[in-house]
């Protein structure tokens, strides 16, 4: 799958999922312990608009674990993927970027980390709130591919950004082979 669909359509999928929170379910709990669905909603715009600004060369100085949406989350989010998504188609992926701190990634790198974000955030997020997950088969296995590829052992575990690999069954849903994949335990939701 082409890296720009590919992109546009877990962008699209999680902004449906973030337009479709209910005020009621902002205090749900998320397969992410330390977040609830309102909290989850903020991490998903704030690290949209670091990954938005970074592709363009630009600085991002606020701490988007710190960011809270205004009245219109899925709005915000929506904007903020379609300048990723520009950014991308006009400076292709043949350079590096920061993401955090002075670092720079690989291009193809950073776009794997962004896809791994926003699905199975976007998974933590269709679960947490009642409903169906929206990846395709063919987006969560080609997305699954790429988190073999990418994360390492070192960042897994108590204290780490990713949990150990829950076992999730062979013949389950990519989508649910990626959250095992990621820390999250299908099974429980």
């Amino acid at each position: 799958m082409d890296e720009i669909e590919l992109l546009s359509g877990v962008l699209s999928k999680t902004g449906d999922l973030i337009e479709g929170v209910e005020p009621g379910q902002l205090r749900a709990p998320t397969p992410c312990e330390e977040y609830d669905v309102e909290t989850l909603v903020d991490h998903l715009v704030g690290w949209l608009l670091l990954f938005e600004a970074r592709c363009h060369g630009r600085e991002y100085d606020a701490d988007p674990a710190r960011y809270r949406s205004g009245p219109d989350p899925a709005g915000e989010f929506r904007a903020a993927a379609a300048g990723l998504v520009a950014g991308w188609e006009k400076y292709g992926f043949d350079r590096e970027l920061g993401v955090t701190g002075d670092a720079k990634l690989p291009a193809a790198m950073v776009l794997d980390m962004t896809l791994m974000e926003f699905t199975v955030h976007g998974w933590d997020l269709a679960v947490s709130t009642g409903r169906p997950v929206p990846f395709t088969e063919k987006e969560a296995a080609d997305i699954l591919t790429r988190a073999e590829a990418t994360l390492p052992p070192q960042y897994r575990g108590e204290g780490m950004p990713f949990g150990n690999i829950v076992p999730v069954a062979g013949d389950a849903p990519a989508a649910d082979r990626l959250a095992g994949f990621l820390g999250r335990d299908p099974a429980r939701f």
